[in-house]
């Protein structure tokens, strides 16, 4: 799905504690497999975890990153976080529609309520929505 990330204007790094040379390895033997000519963004090396653990998704006790992924606006603010273990994968398509929602909300001013997809009603915030959001959100 990097193609979508870059159409919204999205910068995809990956990192893990994995060293260049193991990175190396997974794109020409595992991930060129999944994915033709490998993954197309960077895979940043964290050795030791000073990455991880300034995210707080360093395993210091493994010595590994545990899966995370974030949404850091332009102005290198983190929007949203989600950390999982690892038996458990992350949702791609989940996280194109939170950016494309952030970036709706930046753009308008307007909120979205849960599980807003563009094109779907959105919220103005403001006193006069204040116990009345039943009345313009009907999910």
């Amino acid at each position: 799905m990097y193609d979508e990330f870059k159409a919204l204007g999205v910068v995809v790094l990956s990192l893990s504690t994995d060293s260049r040379f193991i990175h190396k390895m997974w794109q020409e033997y595992e991930l060129s497999k999944m994915v033709k000519g490998g993954v197309p963004f960077p895979m940043l090396s964290d050795g030791g975890g000073k990455i991880g653990t300034v995210y707080g998704v360093y395993d210091e006790a493994a010595g590994v990153d545990i899966r995370g992924r974030f949404i850091i606006d332009p102005d290198f603010v983190i929007r949203a976080m989600e950390v999982l273990t690892p038996e458990v994968g992350r949702n791609p398509k989940e996280l194109i529609r939170q950016i494309k929602a952030f970036q709706h909300v930046v753009a308008t001013g307007e909120v979205t309520p849960s599980g807003w997809e563009p094109g779907q009603v959105t919220l103005k915030p403001g006193p006069a929505l204040v116990g009345r959001v039943w009345e313009v959100w009907k999910p």
